[in-house]
């Protein structure tokens, strides 16, 4: 990577930051692909330790959680034992949580959708923390015991379950049923019936499907390692946090959140690498 000029890696993370797939970005950059994921691979550890370095001693108020769908080399129901083994093919679930009122992703982590998955973030959460949060999630129960664990009940915790409509669509229909209701469970604390929601991470979700090409459903831009799905969205949630303005906010999150008075650069990014 050192023969790599600070144009051309710029240029890289630029396309990649745009949705652009890692064969999309040697096309329009002229730099081979085995250079580009090994970039990829070095800016998403440096990034790493840049969110662990200023993300943290927050004032947040208000955080939600959620977890997103992708795979690793094929769906779950597709890829061999062997392949799950030895490379973790199979499906693959991003858990990200945002703060309400800032939009600075927090932390995100990236495991199966179990308990374990669920107890590391929520360690991750409650450590970058000042004071006492109101926390929401969805229904999954796993999230209830990693708050208890995490925050050992200093906290305002509400979980909001989706109701679904039977499904009257054939087999393989691509969206979920109609949501024809939704259930607030206070689990832990007092919660705020007010600002009991999860719209800004699910919107986040979105976010992170059109801005990284391995999370967008119905092509073949998907991970086929695990380490480069890890670090590919270190470094989208990093250049979210700290390079995009959000369209509501007029900041960057991480401006909004106090963390900085800088609109950084990707050139910045780049320079982490050391």
């Amino acid at each position: 990577m050192n023969k790599t000029s600070i144009q051309d890696k710029i240029r890289v993370v630029s396309a990649l930051m745009e949705g652009n797939s890692i064969s999309s970005t040697v096309r329009m950059t002229g730099i081979a692909k085995t250079t580009i994921l090994r970039l990829i691979a070095q800016l998403g550890d440096a990034c790493q330790k840049f969110h662990d370095e200023k993300v943290k001693s927050l004032n947040s108020r208000r955080i939600q959680m959620d977890e997103v769908w992708a795979f690793i080399g094929a769906k779950d129901k597709n890829a061999t034992a062997e392949k799950k083994a030895a490379l973790k093919w199979g499906d693959s679930w991003t858990w990200t949580a945002i703060d309400a009122d800032t939009k600075l992703m927090v932390a995100w982590f990236i495991g199966p959708r179990h308990a374990g998955s669920a107890n590391t973030i929520m360690g991750d959460v409650s450590w970058r923390l000042n004071h006492k949060i109101q926390l929401t999630t969805d229904g999954l129960h796993a999230y209830w015991d990693a708050a208890i664990n995490a925050f050992h009940n200093d906290v305002d915790y509400a979980q909001l379950v989706k109701i679904y409509g039977p499904d009257f669509s054939a087999n393989g229909k691509y969206s979920p049923s109609e949501c024809i209701g939704i259930e607030v469970k206070p689990r832990i604390g007092d919660p705020d019936p007010t600002h009991i929601s999860t719209s800004f991470v699910e919107r986040s979700n979105l976010t992170i499907r059109m801005g990284t090409r391995r999370y967008t459903r119905l092509t073949n831009g998907h991970s086929k390692k695990f380490e480069n799905h890890v670090a590919m969205t270190t470094i989208f949630w990093t250049h979210y946090n700290w390079c995009r303005i959000h369209q509501t906010l007029r900041v960057t999150p991480a401006m909004q959140a106090g963390l900085t008075t800088k609109l950084l650069e990707i050139e910045d990014l780049v320079r982490l690498l050391k």
